[in-house]
């Protein structure tokens, strides 16, 4: 493997991606992937649409109704290059943090980051100082913009070395009023395709976030493959979604698909369903980004007139539902499909591989299924052998060139479960980090899902790897429990993990939040047991239920069972639960001899 010859003066980022030998192996077998040695993807974005579908055309959109075409939007981009790399001093290479809420401000800075050759790392407005200095630390970042209403964390962190300038305030150190006497047009640095374009870090839910590290080239590579092939947006599409731009999911919904496109995106926050739902109808967004508990919510707003309503909802104007982040139910699936009429989009992405690989639309998507290999990718459903020797080529510096000794991959038939491994012109590549070796093996990406794969060639979600519940011997797939409790008519939300037990080893625990009207009760208990045990084999239903308000969630509306499998472990803090009889137990003494 051998690089291009780097733009960056800084060259931290580049020096500390992984040895070559643990790089997954790269594909780029579709013309459209084959890109030029030298790219920036901020200029092809902005720049190269405006050119080829017309500066006048809408680009970015704000709640408040404001509009920016992508010459505005291009002019307010080379503005701030002009500031970044003169007033503030970046070179290329320097790594800028970017935070605030959704807004066409935050994407004007991250699209300036791009053209001046510095390296994005975009945080959550709801990050906390100790997290923030984190990815400071590991990233050696040097400069940030913040939006003016998102500064006290960042204040409070008091990261040595690093220089904050807002955004959207009024004071004359604050980045628009900098940019006033700057020209309006910058000449975008001229990158190499392989440059690094950003870090983005992963939760840290398992320890020190890692630094995904990905190039100018993997920008464009997720809308020529994902966006280009299965979403399929058109110029006059309006996007819009609930992700922040810190999160890659929602980076390429809400900014890189649609200025590959030509298209517009709404740019806002977006606190709950209503507000998902009202923005749909005021500005008519056509193509929606979200996660499943938010299509769940909305769909609970759509039937009738919500209070202070005269009329339901209108969202007649979507036309693309894209649902990722975590798994997407057969029952969601449905009823979204029955109250709209659209097929949802599902897919499953990671941070390391920047956004979605395996999915399906229109009359391909399936209930219940994530897809296929997007184009462009490969996929496989595959078991690793840790000690395996042998094979060909090298096994990411764990053996030696002629690839002996170190972990091998074998492919397994369809209908088995095992682990997801994928691989195209996007790979994982974190930022000095010895994860790396977990991550790729054998030249694929192993996402840390399990899935099967059917007879007729489509990816199955079964659980994450972590997520498996192994309870007297048997294996269950939480997730799997999960969507049989989703179609009871009780339950809003539903999340099963296990709770380690000295006879089993696990038993299975179904943490629930109950729609309005419904009680928390030993009979509900009772009711959701026997149903699940109409639809499951019965080692797999839970008799213990968790009634809860809430399910701990990320920004992203993400599913934490971590949280839920954590608690579980503690005596101290493991909430109360409510144990079902199963049907025709009719002493606690049989009940407890009853599968778990």
């Amino acid at each position: 493997m051998q690089l291009s010859p780097s733009a960056h003066v800084d060259t931290f980022a580049r020096d500390r991606l992984p040895p070559a030998a643990q790089w997954p192996d790269l594909v780029f077998d579709r013309p459209e992937l084959r890109y030029p040695d030298r790219l920036n993807c901020g200029a092809e974005l902005l720049d190269g649409s405006a050119e080829r579908y017309g500066a006048g055309r809408p680009a970015l959109r704000a709640d408040d109704g404001a509009c920016w075409s992508y010459g505005g939007l291009r002019a307010r981009v080379d503005r701030i290059a002009h500031v970044l790399t003169g007033e503030l001093g970046v070179v290329p290479g320097n790594r800028v943090l970017l935070r605030g809420p959704n807004s066409p401000h935050l994407a004007a800075c991250w699209l300036a980051v791009m053209k001046a050759g510095a390296v994005a790392v975009t945080v959550l407005a709801a990050q906390r100082a100790h997290e923030l200095r984190t990815v400071c630390e590991l990233g050696q970042v040097g400069h940030a913009l913040c939006d003016a209403g998102s500064l006290e964390e960042l204040t409070k962190a008091d990261i040595p070395g690093l220089r904050v300038t807002p955004f959207g305030g009024d004071g004359p150190e604050d980045l628009l009023t900098l940019c006033a006497s700057q020209p309006e047009r910058y000449e975008a640095v001229p990158t190499a395709a392989d440059d690094v374009a950003l870090i983005a870090f992963t939760s840290g839910t398992t320890g020190r976030p890692k630094g995904c590290v990905h190039f100018h080239r993997d920008v464009l590579a997720v809308a020529d493959t994902f966006s280009a092939h299965v979403l399929r947006p058109t110029p006059d599409d309006l996007f819009a979604g609930s992700p922040p731009l810190g999160f890659t999911f929602g980076l390429g919904g809400l900014v890189i698909f649609p200025l590959r496109a030509g298209a517009a995106a709404l740019l806002g926050q977006r606190s709950g369903p209503e507000q998902m739902l009202a923005a749909v109808e005021r500005h008519r967004v056509t193509a929606l980004f979200t996660a499943p508990t938010a299509y769940r919510g909305m769909l609970a707003k759509l039937d009738g007139t919500p209070e202070g309503r005269e009329r339901p909802y209108d969202i007649s104007s979507l036309r693309r539902c894209v649902s990722a982040g975590e798994n997407l139910s057969a029952a969601t699936y449905e009823a979204w499909r029955e109250r709209t009429g659209l097929r949802l989009i599902n897919g499953i992405g990671a941070t390391e591989m920047l956004h979605i690989f395996v999915s399906a639309a229109d009359e391909d998507a399936r209930a219940g299924a994530t897809g296929f290999a997007v184009p462009g990718f490969e996929a496989r459903v595959v078991r690793r052998d840790d000690d395996a020797a042998g094979g060909d080529g090298d096994v990411n510096g764990d053996g030696d060139a002629d690839g002996n000794g170190g972990p091998r991959l074998t492919p397994l038939p369809d209908g088995e479960p095992g682990l997801l491994a994928v691989r195209g012109p996007v790979g994982c590549r974190y930022l000095a980090d010895p994860r790396q070796r977990e991550y790729v093996c054998d030249g694929w990406n192993l996402t840390g899902d399990t899935y099967v794969r059917d007879a007729d060639g489509y990816f199955r979600y079964v659980a994450r790897a972590d997520d498996m519940i192994v309870s007297a011997g048997y294996n269950i797939a939480g997730p799997e429990v999960e969507e049989v409790l989703l179609r009871h008519p009780d339950v809003a939300e539903a999340a099963v993990v296990g709770r380690p037990d000295e006879q089993r080893g696990q038993v299975v625990v179904a943490h629930v939040v109950l729609r309005e009207g419904a009680a928390g009760t030993d009979a509900t208990a009772d009711a959701l047991h026997a149903f699940a045990t109409g639809e499951l084999t019965p080692y797999k239903c839970p008799r213990e239920f968790v009634f809860a308000d809430a399910l701990p969630r990320t920004a992203t509306g993400k599913l934490q069972r971590y949280v839920l499998r954590e608690a579980g472990r503690d005596p101290a803090r493991r909430p109360e639960t409510r144990t079902a009889a199963p049907p025709g137990a009719s002493t606690p003494e049989a009940a407890e001899e009853a599968p778990a």
